[in-house]
């Protein structure tokens, strides 16, 4: 059997004893190793190649992965890991505790923003006194560690591939090695990456497919036009504009998808540069909130999937404070702001300027729908569409930005995903790292106290105090939670959309 993976450009045969899954995805990745990165376009690939000591399962409840068992000592402050034997990375060189530690001291906890901000001062040390037993321990107890050593938050690496090198550009990231599902196969530049069942994986029976394909398609339109004609069988994201046509199509399934892989819960979010000669100021900020219609971005924009976001905490999840100050589409609030902060309109109505840079494939209907709603208040938004990679290093390498936009995702506790965006010590040349700039030492100091509190209840009590203090400082926008669906043809089955790596149990008929 032949299928046309891309209109005019490629033809791979697959044979009909092949079973092959083709998924889309609008952003092809810089490269493929997910332990310097927490974007998305890498983990979407990445996510089949590698696995974490523990999994989550579709509540983000921990189970073993890598680590067969684990045992919880003196009251949260050490963390024993049993590993599973006979695993081996997919050049054939055996897996061991040594790959774990090199994986966390050497690259995880100095370039992936959310273990950074997470362990970084808490953690003390890793012991590993076999190849097969791994110990944490910590100054203080940690609450949340075994929700954030999944594959998305702490993939393990091959420590005889990476030691010695720097990780950032290490060749291998272009043609990883792993313990996962599958392995890497070929890499088509601006099309596609192939991935090869992996024979030898440690879970046996499994993968059930031969391989997967990851098309790059950056037109949501396109990719969802290619879904109704089943020249792929997954879309990761169905734009808003496709989803009630999809439904009609009988040979297409919609899955909604509340969070996303790792149970990451996303929110598309304005990252203001504090350092800004206006937006430092902050009944700028206050008045720039008040001028944005979040209803309106989430109806037009959004197509309704989600909700209005008011603060850095996913609403759906028991950490989040109903009561935070809330910042409502207000531009008689919004221009009386402005004027009390001494930034008068100008000839032509302008108070000033803000370069907005973002990805274009990802936010240009949101780049124009904010230029519109601010320019209300006077202020003149300077879009800057670029590519994805580029915005991302512009914004958070470069910090060469007035205002950058995300969609931000923090784990089933908010450790994992918020307090990197919050921290101090998590300002540097980091990829979705604190990229306002913000400082605020209380702030600082309950991150640290929730994460040593063993005591639920206790925690959501310091983090709704972390949330009054965070809205009212307003070191970033928060405008959408995001909700969306995955599509798939009704000829795969048993895809776990929870998961980074969806398809481990994933069959496809029809090939």
């Amino acid at each position: 059997m032949r299928r046309i993976f891309a209109a005019g450009l490629v033809l791979l045969s697959l044979g009909l004893a092949q079973k092959t899954l083709v998924a889309a995805t609008n952003n092809e990745p810089p490269h493929l190793n997910p332990a310097i990165t927490t974007a998305g376009n890498v983990n979407t690939v990445a996510g089949s190649i590698y696995n974490g000591l523990v999994g989550l399962d579709a509540n983000a409840n921990p189970v073993p992965e890598l680590a067969e068992r684990w045992e919880v000592r003196d009251n949260g402050k050490t963390y024993v890991f049993f590993l599973r034997q006979g695993v081996r990375w997919h050049d054939g060189q055996p897996f061991t505790s040594a790959d774990v530690k090199f994986t966390f001291e050497e690259v995880l906890l100095k370039f992936h923003a959310r273990t950074r901000a997470g362990l970084e001062g808490t953690l003390t040390r890793i012991e590993t006194p076999n190849a097969s037993t791994v110990i944490f321990r910590f100054a203080n107890p940690y609450a949340p560690l075994l929700r954030r050593l999944d594959n998305i938050e702490a993939p393990i690496i091959p420590r005889h591939i990476y030691q010695g090198s720097d990780p950032l550009n290490n060749p291998v990231n272009q043609r990883p090695i792993g313990t996962g599902p599958f392995k890497f196969g070929e890499w088509q530049r601006g099309q596609q990456v192939i991935l090869l069942k992996n024979e030898n994986y440690w879970r046996q029976g499994f993968p059930r497919l031969d391989r997967v394909v990851y098309r790059f398609i950056p037109n949501s339109s396109a990719a969802a036009a290619a879904l109704e004609r089943s020249e792929i069988d997954y879309l990761w994201g169905v734009g808003g504009a496709d989803v009630a046509r999809l439904r009609q199509v009988q040979t297409v399934r919609l899955e909604r998808n509340p969070a996303g892989a790792g149970g990451s819960y996303c929110i598309n979010t304005l990252v203001p540069n504090l350092r800004n000669q206006y937006l430092k100021n902050p009944r700028v900020r206050q008045a720039f909130y008040h001028a944005i219609n979040r209803e309106f971005i989430l109806e037009r924009v959004n197509f309704g999937q989600g909700r209005v976001a008011r603060g850095p905490i996913a609403s759906t999840l028991p950490f989040f404070d109903p009561n935070i100050p809330n910042y409502p589409f207000d531009l008689n609030r919004a221009n009386q702001l402005l004027d009390e902060a001494g930034f008068p309109r100008r000839a032509g109505g302008v108070r000033f300027q803000i370069k907005f840079t973002f990805a274009a494939t990802n936010f240009g209907s949101l780049g124009d729908v904010l230029k519109d709603q601010l320019r209300q208040a006077g202020i003149d938004l300077v879009l800057e569409p670029l590519d994805f990679n580029a915005a991302v290093d512009k914004v958070y390498v470069k910090k060469d930005f007035d205002l950058g936009v995300a969609s931000l995702c923090g784990g089933p506790d908010p450790d994992i995903g918020v307090k990197r965006l919050l921290t101090s010590k998590n300002i540097g040349p980091i990829a979705f790292s604190n990229g306002s700039l913000y400082v605020n030492p209380l702030v600082d100091a309950l991150l640290d106290r929730a994460v040593q509190t063993m005591d639920n209840d206790r925690r959501i009590a310091i983090y709704r105090q972390l949330q009054q203090v965070v809205a009212r400082d307003l070191p970033y926008f928060w405008l959408v939670e995001t909700e969306g669906y995955r599509g798939y043809r009704s000829t795969v089955q048993d895809i776990q959309i929870w998961r980074s790596n969806a398809f481990e149990n994933a069959t496809v008929g029809g090939n």
